[in-house]
């Protein structure tokens, strides 16, 4: 692995009895980047982040983060190992607080067990407070202070999922997975998740692999884009290369101007 690769996949293949839901798909996720994953519904977008976050076991191929294989592990370990997803349907603890839900993220992450707290309770206290400022932190950043105290299943879609990133955040990642974290927010929702994501990126240095629908947002935001089709990997390149990628616009988009320009330049004007 290429010491600025943070995710390889390498051949993966993955099957549903008769039904080929991967085939062959190779991609590295590099530091430094938003990698966008796109195509058509049923293409193996989601497919393929279960396979990277241990929620499917592919068949055939293998996928290394951070140089170690964790093709066979579970979703647990991987988690452990600083992959974090914001799924595209919202999972979240509905009868707790938003404070409450970032909290239980960071159970993971905390080394005092019951006994430990028992025993020693003191140091088990102090050990939940720096947990409480990491949370803090993440309330802050994203804007959420006047929700803290309010349980999330009374709040607006667009804020449970704003929560929802607050959650993956909270298990401190070094790979972050959105699953179409955006779809079915209104454009003012959506603005500000972008933003948000550009945020995480730039200021916490946090790589990102991004499955999404909308095409603006894509061409807006990503520096590499991946399409995929029926389980195959059809085109690789900048979103400039992809809006003029044929086979890409044959496949996906039905016609070249049917894709939007990237609209803002980032990164010093990478």
């Amino acid at each position: 692995m290429s010491h600025n690769e943070k995710l390889k996949i390498e051949k993966v293949g993955l099957s549903f009895g008769g039904l080929q839901a991967l085939r062959d798909v190779s991609i590295q996720a590099r530091e430094g980047e938003i990698l966008a994953i796109i195509g058509p519904n049923g293409s193996g977008k989601s497919s393929l982040l279960n396979c990277i976050n241990g929620f499917y076991r592919p068949q055939r191929g293998d996928i290394y983060f951070e140089g170690k294989r964790i093709t066979r592990l579970s979703s647990h370990r991987i988690a452990k190992l600083g992959i974090a997803r914001v799924f595209q349907n919202v999972e979240l603890y509905t009868g707790l607080t938003t404070l409450d839900n970032l909290m239980a993220a960071r159970h993971s992450l905390m080394k005092q067990g019951i006994l430990a707290g028992a025993v020693y309770f003191g140091w088990s206290r102090r050990e939940e407070v720096r947990h409480r400022e990491v949370v803090e932190r993440i309330i802050d950043f994203l804007e959420i202070e006047k929700i803290r105290k309010t349980e999330v299943g009374i709040l607006p879609y667009g804020l449970r999922k704003r929560v929802e990133l607050g959650r993956a955040l909270a298990l401190e990642p070094r790979l972050l997975l959105l699953d179409e974290a955006m779809s079915g927010m209104n454009l003012e929702e959506k603005e500000d998740m972008a933003r948000f994501i550009l945020d995480i990126f730039e200021t916490q240095k946090i790589p990102i692999v991004l499955v999404e629908h909308d095409m603006g947002l894509v061409m807006d935001i990503a520096d590499r884009v991946i399409v995929l089709e029926q389980g195959c990997q059809i085109a690789m390149g900048t979103p400039e290369e992809i809006s003029r990628d044929p086979e890409v616009i044959k496949a996906y988009l039905g016609k070249e101007d049917s894709m939007p320009k990237r609209r803002r330049e980032r990164h010093g004007g990478k």
